[in-house]
């Protein structure tokens, strides 16, 4: 199922002008539809190759929509800069287009799926002319692979085919697997720039290309995703959040595994023990860095096996098994440092597309974070002079890094296992100045889920809302399940079900309580291996802990802080269950639970009730 085909006396019919095609009739047929919609004057299909790379970013620079960087700082890498209006994700102009308004739920925005192909039927109408259609074949996960999946993409942007290129297995043979019969998800992608009028006149291209008007639309029921107006990260590269995980949410919920907003470690111990972890954090708590961890603590190891999305399902062994369906990685630059994350910056070395950070005089790029100091000059991400005194960052806080995972230092070797890895443990963590302990495990599959479904984050600046409110987060995927939150709570809860006594354990980390002058009480970044030890040595049931009414903590000397200049109030503080507060947070819990209605299931509402019992003996 299609939008309306829109014919027009102006632009390339698909017969003449594709450069190859398929075999396969429903792929050949939707490809030729799109190409009557959009009216390209040429339609490519992409082979996923070295060479067509090459061409396509010597064709970006020529036509001065990216810059090369300086090959002997940072060789084959690019700097894009966008337009200021199209900077990042636009959650008001993402839409799930379910048939039932209620299966969108509350916190998603609906849209009748027969109303919003009419009006994309509109804004696609003719919004290629003038330029090339790409058709990107793609598979997410290792190809062929149990937890894999395909996917198309069609688009009218050669910078989003290079950013396809590394962060999918793309090419080539992905269509002959659809020839195979494999399923697919389509996904439609149109700048909304289009380069000839419907009455023949021609305008110059820009920069960057994009249109005021956006829509990013899921269609859960159909497995369909079409973006129209922005080139920008995840509007654009629909591969990552929108079929990763609003579409792939919804198919994970229909055949019983998971799509998560999970990194994904291995972490092997000093007596040669490997563990798998996975781990959901909101943005800006800490995400990357864990999942790229150098551990301060003698004969441990952290790899990385993904650092964004996760995708589990049961294993013949009973087990959960999870891929990192993606390649490469789509990383915020600002904060990424030398300090931070050695990790990362290394992964950059080459082979990067970089967009909105500054360039550096002699050709590489800077971004604020990168280093302690910054330089003395610098073209902005605007393409404006800059220096430290200018009052203003040198590059835009979403700027973003893209590279292939392959080129990360810490991956693992089995970081592309077709099969996937078991996950030992699962980690949900929100950014929480009061109440949330360093650590606690949950007693259950279905304290756990209760755990997840109530992440939340404190507001910290009054730009943000009321400071101390909570922001809340479930499963760090309220901006990304496609499907009604309290639904999918009920899917973990029938997941864990299933899992029986092969779930994985299940813990809630915070590394951002404070103490009462305002400053940090943990120091954080590989500091956190301290917690992924004791984390593994509870599911090698090595580790003691106290039963607490939020969980369980580690007890006494417990927590290995040898070398870490704590003092005894402020261990004691990190792991502080606050009666009171904890209370007026069930409050807001049952709030919250509220706008989700009879919904909710009865697990949570009986997790919650427990809390509240045992917070009053």
């Amino acid at each position: 199922m299609t939008l309306e085909a829109h014919h027009t006396q102006t632009g390339a019919t698909p017969e003449s002008t594709s450069h190859t095609g398929t075999t396969d009739p429903n792929l050949q047929s939707w490809v030729d539809e799109i190409a009557r919609l959009t009216r390209p004057d040429e339609i490519v299909w992409c082979d996923g190759s070295m060479r067509e790379a090459d061409t396509l970013a010597k064709q970006l620079v020529a036509e001065g929509k990216l810059t090369r960087l300086n090959p002997e700082w940072r060789p084959n890498s690019f700097l894009a800069r966008s337009d200021p209006k199209d900077v990042a994700r636009v959650e008001d102009r993402t839409f799930i287009a379910s048939v039932d308004p209620d299966d969108a739920g509350p916190t998603n925005n609906w849209a009748d799926p027969a109303e919003m192909r009419e009006t994309l039927t509109g804004v696609f109408a003719g919004s290629m002319r003038g330029r090339t259609m790409y058709v990107v074949p793609f598979s997410m996960g290792p190809l062929g692979g149990p937890i894999s999946q395909l996917g198309v993409e069609i688009t009218d942007s050669a910078y989003v085919v290079l950013n396809m290129g590394i962060m999918t297995r793309m090419g080539a043979q992905v269509v002959r697997m659809i020839e195979d019969g494999e399923s697919w998800v389509r996904t439609v992608h149109s700048v909304g720039y289009p380069l000839v009028s419907p009455t023949g006149t021609r305008r110059s291209d820009v920069e960057w290309p994009c249109a005021d008007e956006k829509y990013i639309v899921q269609f859960p029921e159909t497995r369909e995703v079409y973006s129209f107006g922005s080139g920008y990260g995840g509007n654009a590269l629909l591969a990552k959040k929108a079929f990763a995980l609003r579409i792939a949410s919804v198919m994970a919920r229909d055949e019983g595994w998971l799509a998560e907003h999970m990194l994904l470690i291995k972490v092997t111990s000093p007596e040669g023990g490997v563990y798998h972890v996975a781990a959901a954090f909101p943005s800006a708590c800490g995400k990357t860095n864990l999942s790229m961890l150098r551990p301060t603590i003698p004969g441990w190891t952290v790899e990385t096996i993904g650092d964004d999305i996760a995708w589990m399902r049961q294993g013949e062994d009973g087990r959960l098994w999870a891929i990192n369906p993606e390649a490469g990685f789509f990383g915020v630059a600002p904060g990424t440092g030398e300090t931070t994350n050695p990790t990362a910056v290394n992964t950059m070395w080459g082979n990067t597309i970089f967009t909105n950070v500054a360039l550096r005089d002699d050709g590489d790029v800077w971004w604020e974070g990168l280093t302690d100091t910054p330089p003395a000059h610098l073209i902005d991400w605007e393409g404006n002079d800059w220096t430290p005194d200018s009052g203003r960052p040198a590059a835009h806080p979403n700027s973003r890094f893209t590279v292939a995972a392959a080129q990360c230092p810490s991956i693992a070797d089995d970081w592309n296992a077709v099969n996937g890895v078991p996950i030992d443990a699962i980690l949900f963590g929100g950014r929480r100045a009061t109440n949330v302990p360093l650590v606690a495990q949950a007693r259950s599959w279905k304290h756990g889920v209760f755990m997840g479904a109530t992440i939340s984050s404190e507001k910290t600046a009054a730009a943000e809302g009321t400071v101390g409110e909570l922001r809340r987060d479930p499963f760090a995927m309220l901006p990304f399940c496609g499907y009604n939150m309290a639904d999918y709570w009920a899917h973990w809860l029938r997941v864990g079900k299933e899992l029986g006594v092969n779930a994985p354990a299940i813990f809630q980390v915070n590394w951002f309580r404070k103490d009462d002058d305002g400053s940090f009480l943990w120091p954080g970044f590989s500091e956190n291996s301290r917690v992924i030890e004791w984390i593994i040595r509870r599911v090698e049931k090595k580790a003691a802990a106290l039963e607490t009414p939020v969980g369980l903590l580690p007890a006494a000397d417990g927590l290995n802080l040898d070398g870490l200049d704590l003092s005894a109030d402020a261990v004691e503080h990190l792991f502080r269950v606050d009666r009171d507060s904890w209370l007026d947070e069930c409050d807001l819990t049952e709030e919250f639970f509220g706008k989700f209605g009879a919904k909710v299931p009865a697990a949570l509402h009986a997790e919650l009730a427990s809390l509240r019992y045992q917070l009053k003996q």
